[in-house]
């Protein structure tokens, strides 16, 4: 820690860090983004207070970390096709990203970091939580890790983005965050359960209930009792973090080795978030 050029305050046990002292609009130089990147991967996800972004601005630090993604299901902005505008109106229920999840799980290399940044935050309410898969991961059984490690589960969007369920006038763009109909909803990828992190070599569990179908190879029954029982483990307070925004707050994390939630508290209170996600890789064992 000592080596870093940025000042770090943990924020729990578990997982995540605050930065402090940090303008990422500013002219940070290739030592700080280094540091910074390393930050997200140690701690799986960071903060930071007071920052000033505009769109291109976003964009542009986020080119710092990796290569902005155009989502194939959730319409970004017009002018910036990388960037989803997270909208939720007072007097509405959010209804985006609100069970626990890893982003984009479904991908075929699904994404790395993910960077979101608070403009119109509720006065109190509408926190995220993120818990560490690492965590999950290293305080299994030996004899489960062993039995876990050499299967693979088959991760789809179809229980997120089917228009029968999740509602259709997203599709007709009568919402505050829009769909485009894709085949995109429908295909199925298949990831190790296990996957180990291209960067730390840390080991994580990679099952989410928001995108995760089945267990490969196993029968409808086992696979659906082994994922009740990996998504409660992964769901305990042990393994959490929580962050209050604030007008100006950006939260970055690692997809890779920790899930989120957020939390729909504030119905009567409007959000504006804006969401940057960042091409990711293949994820091994």
């Amino acid at each position: 820690m000592a080596e870093r050029r940025i000042e770090l305050r943990s924020v729990a046990g578990a997982l995540g860090a605050e930065i402090v002292g940090v303008d990422v609009a500013g002219a940070l130089d290739d030592a700080a983004v280094r540091d910074l990147r390393r930050a997200i991967v140690d701690h799986g996800v960071v903060m930071l207070r007071d920052q000033k972004l505009d769109r291109d601005a976003q964009l542009r630090f986020a080119r710092r970390l990796g290569e902005p993604e155009v989502h194939p299901i959730a319409n970004g902005m017009a002018e910036h096709p990388e960037i989803i505008r997270v909208l939720k109106p007072a007097g509405e229920r959010a209804f985006f990203g609100t069970s626990w999840h890893t982003d984009n799980s479904f991908f075929a290399q699904p994404t790395s970091f993910t960077i979101l940044y608070g403009e119109v935050v509720p006065p109190v309410g509408g926190d995220t939580v993120w818990a560490s898969m690492e965590k999950a991961w290293a305080t299994l059984s030996a004899p489960m890790q062993r039995f876990l490690e050499p299967l693979d589960a088959v991760h789809s969007a179809a229980s997120a983005y089917d228009p029968r369920t999740t509602g259709d006038a997203k599709y007709r763009g009568e919402a505050p965050i829009t769909y485009t109909y894709s085949d995109a909803i429908w295909d199925e990828v298949v990831h190790p359960v296990v996957r180990r992190h291209p960067e730390s070599g840390r080991q994580s569990l990679y099952v989410n209930p928001m995108f995760t179908q089945r267990i490969a190879g196993l029968a409808a029954h086992e696979s659906a009792a082994l994922l009740a029982m990996l998504h409660a483990h992964c769901q305990r307070l042990e393994f959490q973090c929580r962050f209050a925004w604030q007008p100006g707050s950006l939260a970055i994390w690692d997809n890779r080795s920790v899930q989120h939630y957020a939390i729909d508290d504030y119905e009567g209170f409007e959000r504006v978030m804006y969401r940057v996600t960042l091409q990711g890789d293949t994820p091994v064992r």
